[in-house]
């Protein structure tokens, strides 16, 4: 299987290429900002199969930028399916817990309204719209509160903040599974292959657990990086942001297990190799 990457760079992209030979064009090679690019990049390379691990990811940035962030998240994309339709090619994609809007403490099922709280969260649900109605086949893959030893994250945030800080408030009302994202990309794989093989594909949901909330992940990272960082929870009212984030990010990964055997990842384990890494 020949796979083509949208991304180079970012931390699903990082693992993708440790994890397979892969082809991941980096921006100067696909700007998804030009989503006319993606889909050349596309038919130049013949690829089997394609994984989208790129996005407009600055959450709060969105709220400004949203025409730019909906090239990048909803027009790209849909292109880019829509090349794969051209030419027989199954797509999978990457997309986020931020299309619902966190109401609720249930486990949002695959197929539950979606009603995003934040620009970033429209401008992924409408790449999601946009591969559907392509025609491809294709498989979404939802996932939340991505970490790893590559790129920008909240886990390394806050290694980096322990190495000032002896406290820290950290909102401890938003809830979801922290998902390594050397699982994200393995799960990618298995699609990708799944699809090549006749699979049906849709949307689907893949994160870690148990469910914690930022300030219990925070709690976590220090306890495994041996450092003395006081964490007092603090309501997300008390942390205002541009951007409205889901109070309930749970996701219920229960189809992607039965279809595929994809499991959720147990994030502690991931979390203590992670941060063994970023320490020794």
């Amino acid at each position: 299987m020949t796979l083509l990457v949208f991304g180079q760079a970012g931390q699903v992209a990082t693992e993708l290429q440790l994890q397979a030979e892969v082809t991941a064009l980096p921006r100067a090679a696909a700007d998804l900002s030009d989503p006319d690019a993606c889909a050349a990049a596309i038919v130049a390379a013949r690829p089997t199969a394609v994984i989208n691990a790129a996005a407009y990811t600055a959450v709060d940035r969105a709220e400004d930028e949203e025409s730019l962030a909906l090239r990048i998240n909803g027009a790209a994309p849909g292109a880019m399916a829509r090349a794969c339709a051209d030419l027989g090619v199954p797509m999978v994609h990457i997309s986020t817990d931020y299309v619902f809007d966190g109401s609720g403490d249930a486990p949002w099922q695959p197929d539950d309204r979606t009603a995003p709280l934040n620009a970033y969260g429209r401008t992924k649900l409408a790449g999601e719209e946009a591969i559907r109605a392509s025609g491809c086949v294709h498989a979404i893959l939802r996932t939340s509160w991505v970490f790893s030893p590559h790129g920008s994250n909240f886990v390394r945030t806050m290694m980096r903040l322990s190495e000032t800080r002896t406290d820290l408030s950290i909102v401890d009302d938003q809830i979801g599974g922290p998902t390594p994202a050397a699982s994200i990309a393995g799960a990618c794989l298995i699609l990708a292959q799944a699809l090549r093989d006749g699979a049906g594909g849709g949307t689907y949901h893949h994160a870690g657990a148990p469910v914690v909330s930022w300030a219990s992940l925070a709690r976590a990272t220090f306890e495994l990086a041996g450092r003395e960082v006081a964490v007092t929870g603090i309501p997300t009212a008390a942390y205002p942001t541009p951007a409205r984030r889901p109070l309930n990010s749970r996701l219920d990964c229960s189809s992607i297990s039965r279809d595929f055997g994809i499991a959720p990842p147990d994030w502690r384990a991931a979390l203590s190799d992670m941060v063994n890494e970023l320490t020794s």
